[in-house]
């Protein structure tokens, strides 16, 4: 399957089924489709042949889904940019990826990207949607759509063919991009609909930027089932739970952070009740058990994981909810665990020199399937680096039982050795988020004359919380090894993540080790 034919399956089957609810505002697929069309007949027009890339930046929004399959359908590639980057990190992606048209959404968007106009060097159209026409560059996108044919493009496009472009995270040095084909796509959306069967029909609320892939495996699982995405233009713990429990919606993806969030700053979470909610996927980065637990709890539905990058689409490991009931039931360390390769993938775990590993040892999480990306554009050495013998190197730390359950311990360069002993930052993670007054936690090394390193907690604490350091150190003294508790506690605002919502621990350890001649003890 091409990724634009499920939207036109559904236009074909269900022409008046809502594809999409935005902002009190319905779009059928018959009227997604034809707008897709539209959309996809102007990109030609204006130039764009199969393989040529252009970016979108906005903050969710319906025009955004319907950007994904107009392209599919013409075999233009869409680079959707995270609109919380800094102006010259746009420019970077934007000349890197030689885009040659760009649509915004936001007035505030439009009028940076004029700004640095003069720095992007293939950009030859600028489109805005909701412009305050006060920006000589830019056309108005309904304006500029006005003249198109709705009809279906004659493009001839194929499997192989790539399909969009996303940027990984750049936690250290400038982005990739990760280029991602059809069969890609389509080979995760199958995975993915195999392990976490969704409802029918779905109405899944989408709330994970669409710049990302956690947003993508929502929205392309709902549309190949011929569901409704209910679309929320920003994360706002209180209305999701609202949503949740008020638009009958039965599915979404979350990732940990949010769920925390939600249990933590929404006070109305635990006595609402979630009559339609049958499943709620998350991933992105590890879940603290406590979090699950009372994720579960306070939601009563169905939970399932998938565990990938932007490199793999979405996942390479899924964990269904009958296995989280085992979790539950009988074998509670699995909540530990982010699942089994997705069926067709196979996953080892291998050392330093890229040799496999027994069972329940810890190495570098290696995964080879039908969803690994292509490569990343203009990037032939890192990508062959990545992509070492058509294995997909994760950068992930980990290990697996012998049922074949992945067990992520940290990222590679987030293990913190202090005093020759390993610390996984996550399991720390894991003990501090059972406390009830802590909202967000990312725990780091910081030098120390005699161990190397130790370990430092960030938190973010619940609003009017006496929690102190001394309270925090004590609780995790407790539940886990005393080599592996906090040494020191930082109270902060915000935990810096990026896209994904992965902790930005450069940005937290950076102020300790600027004067150290090693980033690392």
């Amino acid at each position: 399957m091409l990724l634009h034919e499920y939207l036109e399956n559904g236009a074909e089957k269900n022409p008046n089924f809502p594809f999409s609810e935005f902002e009190g505002n319905s779009l059928s697929y018959q009227e997604a489709n034809l707008l897709s069309n539209q959309l996809a007949n102007k990109l030609v027009y204006e130039g764009l042949e199969v393989g040529d890339r252009f970016a979108f930046l906005a903050k969710n929004c319906t025009e955004m889904a319907i950007m994904y399959y107009a392209a599919s359908k013409v075999g233009a590639v869409p680079v959707p940019l995270n609109y919380r980057l800094a102006d010259q990190e746009w420019a970077y992606i934007i000349n890197d990826s030689e885009a040659k048209l760009i649509i915004v959404k936001g007035n505030e968007y439009s009028d940076r990207i004029n700004q640095i106009a003069s720095e992007l060097k293939n950009v030859k159209k600028y489109i805005s949607i909701s412009l305050d026409n006060s920006l000589d560059k830019f056309q108005d996108f309904y304006d500029w759509l006005s003249d198109s044919s709705n009809e279906k493009p004659t493009s001839k496009i194929h499997e192989n063919d790539d399909v969009y472009q996303m940027y990984t995270s750049g936690t250290t040095g400038h982005p990739k991009g990760a280029v991602l084909l059809q069969r890609n796509v389509a080979a995760n959306i199958r995975q993915y609909l195999n392990s976490l069967t969704l409802p029918r029909p779905s109405r899944t609320l989408l709330v994970a930027p669409m710049y990302h892939a956690a947003a993508m495996i929502n929205m392309c699982g709902c549309i190949a089932i011929g569901g409704t995405i209910v679309i929320q233009e920003d994360f706002i713990p209180q209305d999701v739970v609202d949503c949740l429990a008020n638009e009958k919606i039965t599915h979404t993806v979350l990732v940990p952070a949010m769920i925390q969030a939600c249990l933590v700053s929404v006070p109305n979470v635990a006595s609402n009740e979630y009559n339609d909610l049958d499943q709620i996927h998350y991933g992105a980065s590890p879940i603290a058990p406590e979090t699950l637990k009372n994720a579960m709890d306070v939601f009563k539905c169905k939970f399932g994981q998938g565990f990938g990058m932007t490199e793999t689409v979405a996942v390479i490991c899924l964990m269904t909810p009958e296995e989280h009931i085992r979790a539950l039931n009988e074998k509670p360390e699995l909540l530990k665990s982010c699942g089994r390769p997705a069926i067709d993938t196979q996953v080892e775990i291998r050392d330093e020199n890229d040799n496999p590993l027994p069972i329940g040892e810890i190495g570098q999480i290696c995964a080879k399937g039908p969803q690994i990306m292509k490569g990343y554009w203009n990037k032939k050495e890192e990508s062959e680096k990545a992509l070492k013998g058509g294995w997909m190197h994760t950068g992930d730390a980990g290990r697996m039982d012998e049922e074949g359950f992945v067990f992520i311990q940290d990222r590679i360069k987030d293990m913190i050795v202090s005093g020759g002993e390993n610390i996984y930052s996550t399991e720390v993670e894991a003990a501090l988020f059972a406390h009830p007054d802590v909202v967000d936690a990312a725990v780091i090394g910081v030098p120390d004359e005699k161990y190397g390193e130790v370990v430092k907690a960030c938190i973010v604490k619940k609003e009017g919380s006496n929690v102190t350091e001394d309270d925090l150190i004590s609780f995790c003294k407790d539940r886990i090894a005393s080599y592996k508790k906090p040494q020191s506690v930082d109270f902060i605002d915000e935990v810096p993540r990026n896209a994904s919502g992965k902790v930005l621990k450069k940005v937290l350890r950076e102020p300790y080790w600027k004067d150290q001649e090693r980033q690392v003890s």
